[in-house]
């Protein structure tokens, strides 16, 4: 069964859901750690937790946030967001997460994540490509690169990063069903990847559809918020 991953993004203190990155979108929840813990609660053992704030100020904001969650549950998390520098890294480390997500520096400092994975091994550091008409985006979807995406993966891949959270930005929030030929097409040319399709989840059914295709694993939010998603993480 494919993974099953929630996520939390986390604006002022606050856990929210943008639509398409759009910060105007705004859309609160309540509370990250309550939402942790009802996570927990109901049997999932891994979350992703997105500091918002620092995708924007270009530096992790939310540590406080990111500590309280560790500190109170036992849930894997992966956390990114603004992570810019060795001390963003280390202060994610520090409060508790098992894995940090590296998005707009592996764009524009490959070689500072080339060290990460040497110095933290692969398994620590999870490759974000957050994807537009094909393009690598950065500095929370703000900025479109010249990357190319699959090019993008193959410099990283043979780096040996071995986990990619690929979000596909224009159904990010919309509910409007996850990009799976794209996600198909990454794991035709990485099928040992242990890739993350992030973007668009609307229900139970578009997750049986990313595991059918062999999707290793699946981020969702808004989709679980609004009781969309039912599926038992323990089944």
């Amino acid at each position: 069964m494919i993974e099953l991953i929630p996520a939390i993004d986390i604006i002022e203190g606050k856990c929210v859901r943008l639509t398409k990155g759009d910060y105007d979108s705004k859309k609160v929840y309540g509370n990250p750690l309550d939402m942790a813990m009802r996570f927990e609660d109901l049997g999932f053992t891994r979350l992703h937790v997105v500091d918002l704030d620092g995708a924007k100020s270009r530096h992790v904001v939310n540590v406080a946030a990111l500590r309280e969650i560790t500190r109170h549950t036992k849930l894997v998390v992966d956390f990114g967001g603004g992570v810019k520098s060795d001390d963003d890294l280390e202060a994610a480390f520090d409060a508790g997460a098992a894995m940090v997500t590296a998005g707009s520096i592996a764009v524009t400092e490959p070689d500072v994540v080339y060290r990460w994975i040497d110095r933290y091994t692969a398994g620590r550091i999870v490759l974000g490509a957050d994807v537009r008409d094909g393009m690598i985006s950065i500095n929370g979807w703000k900025e479109d690169s010249s990357e190319e995406l699959m090019l993008f993966l193959k410099r990283f891949v043979d780096a040996g990063i071995c986990n990619v959270l690929c979000t596909e930005i224009s159904r990010d929030g919309t509910l409007g069903g996850p990009a799976i030929e794209l996600y198909r097409s990454i794991m035709d040319l990485y099928p040992t990847l242990h890739l993350i399709a992030s973007g668009g989840v609307a229900s139970d059914d578009d997750i049986l559809a990313l595991d059918r295709a062999g999707i290793p694993a699946v981020v969702f939010g808004k989709a679980f918020y609004e009781g969309r998603i039912t599926l038992n993480p323990l089944a």
